[in-house]
């Protein structure tokens, strides 16, 4: 249950809840927490003006959320933690829990209303201090926002878990340990206080008394009082809106916005939602179980190590006591060798530790949370909550993907130290004549038939020539950087044949080869010059792709189901020259908003392209776009797309800017400028979105004509 108390604490506060309230993203807030971090927005911001001067909000916002509630910077349909474009951005200060949240904008006026019935100012806007989204708040303020019970209920039962002994409550000082409970007065007695206060004879001697155990136990299984609508707060829930996910009386049915929405029965919502719940913990369940033996495996292999430690350190030095004196610095420095590859190992698998600790933690507290949530028996208020709870327990599963639970280090240690050749040369060191050494390998020679470039790759291929008589132990092949510079190692082994990959579009390479033996290293080769391509023939990588991505036509088509984005990458990267690249729209529908751009290697997959600081996009809708990095949206066009249209991206990596395109028009500026690296073309999808890649495109002629002229 300790573990579980994170879940079951404010953001802003650091406290447990009190009167917890639901923002529209589904987290929580202490009702007087919401009131301390509203900001007023100017009249500019606020949904009247916007729609006095015109612009009105697209189709579709994010989560779907009340369209004349949420904004943004530049009408994103995103919320934004830095304030809006217009309004002063208000200093931010990090609550007890570390999260950055805003302090009041004014000082709150006073008043001897409760928090949730006291006046708020006029275009007062809210940030949820864990997501970051941000919205302005209607005439209804504060009382706007349903009240959380379940999640009352769950910190009620947890507090009282956590006293040590139930007191006596009518004990005048230090009040005693209580030894009964009446269950109709409520009340915990000790033995004095019970003969004084509550005599067993009169009207009394009818109240039934029962240990403080199970009278805490009753006292959690009473009923508490049901929640009522947001919108009609004399009317309790009633049925359950499909569409809008969440509770509704018969008033909002019958005149209000859920009028022509399908609904179901509030009692078969709910018990389908908890088995939901249920099914999904069960799989986190096995999860868990998992991660806590292979915690038990990892705490092992920290004790193999040291054995196997000490064990190979005592055979080292015997090993190195046997040589002369002249050993001895020899012998230090492999001994400090040991030491680094076992701090080395004992720091991977403690790092592991404390990482697969943390997370096990995490997703224990989530499922304690869940498990008392399942016992709520307010169906109305654990609706409220239920779908976030499965989505958070599935994502959470997720996270316990492969490779989690796979050590990262061995105990073993690939160091072995061979005297025996060293004591025998020095054994036989005596007057002898020189002998002559053996030759050197003959010169490689290079199958010109056989080397051959694709994309950004190389292979190349040598021999050794017929009548040479001298075996080669091995080769050893370099190639410049593609700008005439030095030479580098690229292979070194048996084999006669390596393909290079990673290397520069259309770029000049020059390559060589040269054999080696005990004796030496022969001479190189003949440079062989190799030219890449000029453009990029390239798919999407199933290997790197978010699990929720879907393949076909050979890997250039992708759709995705989810609700929420889900990126795909291309299989090559780019970190010289210029590339262009198209994706035609085959299906959209219900007006999503995907992600076109370029990522590194490491972007989360299960996010909107551009929402961290590892990709750069451009997501559009059907009415406009805008250009994203780091979370921070740039550069509203007008004009979107729709089914058949065509997006280009066009990555200038000589001049380092990104340029996007829609139907063969640029849309709007430069996006991105100061772009340096390797980066790997990239897309985000959503609700049945499916686009298609054509790759092997030159780049657009008037984009040439301007940048001979530049």
């Amino acid at each position: 249950m300790e573990e579980m108390e994170e879940e079951l604490k404010c953001p802003v506060c650091g406290s447990f809840y009190r009167e917890p309230i639901i923002l529209p993203c589904s987290h929580n807030l202490c009702q007087a927490c919401a009131r301390n971090i509203l900001v007023q927005t100017p009249e500019s911001e606020s949904p009247q003006s916007r729609r006095a001067s015109g612009s009105g909000v697209s189709d579709y916002d994010y989560l779907d959320l009340d369209k004349m509630s949420l904004y943004s910077e530049a009408d994103s349909g995103y919320g934004s933690y830095g304030g809006f474009a217009s309004a002063p951005t208000t200093p931010c200060q990090k609550s007890p829990n570390g999260v950055r949240v805003f302090p009041p904008a004014m000082p709150p006026p006073a008043t001897h209303l409760s928090p949730a019935l006291a006046p708020v100012p006029r275009n007062s806007c809210i940030t949820c201090p864990q997501c970051h989204r941000s919205l302005i708040l209607d005439d209804r303020g504060l009382r706007g926002f349903p009240k959380n019970r379940v999640l009352e209920g769950v910190i009620d039962r947890y507090q009282q878990s956590k006293a040590a002994a139930l007191k006596c409550q009518l004990c005048e000082k230090a009040p005693k340990e209580a030894t009964v409970m009446c269950e109709q007065c409520d009340v915990f007695y000790c033995d004095p206080c019970r003969l004084r206060c509550h005599p067993p004879r009169g009207p009394l001697a009818k109240h039934r008394l029962v240990p403080p155990a199970q009278g805490r136990v009753s006292r959690r299984l009473s009923p508490r009082k049901v929640s009522t609508c947001t919108d009609h707060e004399l009317e309790n829930h009633s049925m359950y809106c499909v569409q809008c996910k969440m509770p509704v009386c018969y008033q909002c049915l019958e005149e209000g916005k859920h009028s022509s929405h399908e609904v179901k029965a509030l009692g078969a919502m709910w018990k389908l939602h908890k088995s939901q719940l249920s099914q999904a913990l069960n799989g986190l369940s096995d999860r868990a179980k998992e991660a806590k033996e292979f915690l038990v495996q990892l705490r092992n292999m920290v004790q193999q190590i040291q054995e196997n430690s000490v064990e190979f350190e005592a055979c080292l030095v015997a090993q190195c006591d046997a040589l002369i004196d002249a050993l001895n610095r020899r012998k230090a420095q492999l001994l400090a060798r040991v030491n680094k590859e076992h701090e080395h190992k004992l720091k991977v698998v403690r790092d592991q530790i404390s990482h697969c600790t943390v997370k096990l933690r995490q997703t224990t507290g989530l499922m304690e949370y869940c498990l008392e949530v399942i016992k709520e028996n307010d169906p109305s208020g654990f609706l409220q909550i239920s779908d976030a709870l499965i989505r958070r327990v599935h994502l959470t599963e997720d996270q316990w993907g492969k490779g989690t639970l796979t050590p990262r280090m061995t105990t073993d240690f690939d160091l072995s130290l061979d005297n025996s050749p060293l004591l025998q040369s020095i054994h036989q060191l005596d007057f002898v004549q020189v002998k002559a050494s053996s030759p050197v390998p003959a010169t490689p020679i290079l199958q010109l038939e056989e080397c051959c470039t694709h994309n950004n790759s190389a292979t190349l291929s040598w021999k050794q020539p017929p009548l040479s008589t001298v075996p080669a132990e091995g080769y050893i092949l370099e190639l410049d950087d593609g700008n005439g510079g030095q030479f580098r190692e690229v292979y070194v082994g048996k084999e006669t044949m390596c393909t290079v990959d990673g290397l520069h579009f259309n770029s000049t390479y020059n390559a060589r080869v040269k054999a080696f033996n005990k004796t030496g290293v022969s001479p190189y080769s003949k440079t062989l010059v190799l030219q890449t391509s000029e453009v990029a023939w390239f798919a999407f990588d199933p290997g790197s792709a978010h699990s929720d991505i879907i393949f076909s036509n050979d890997n250039l088509t992708v759709t995705c189901s989810s609700y929420d984005d889900r990126v795909v990458l291309g299989k090559t990267g780019f970190s010289k020259g210029v590339h262009y690249w198209e994706l035609t729209v085959d299906r959209y529908d219900n007006h999503p908003d995907p992600a076109f751009g370029v990522a590194r290697i490491d972007v989360m997959k299960d996010m909107m392209l551009g929402k961290d600081d590892k990709a750069w996009a451009m997501y559009v809708d059907n009415n406009r776009s805008w250009f994203m990095h780091n979370n921070s949206h740039t550069n509203r066009t007008e004009g979107g797309i729709t089914k058949g249209a065509t997006v280009g991206v066009l990555l200038d990596l000589n001049r380092k800017t990104l340029t996007f395109f829609v139907n063969d028009e640029q849309q709007g500026p430069i996006a991105f400028e100061n772009v340096e690296g390797m980066f790997f073309p990239a897309v985000s999808l959503n609700r049945n979105v499916q686009v298609t890649l054509h790759t092997g495109l030159p780049v657009p002629d008037f984009y040439s004509s301007r940048a001979s002229i530049a």
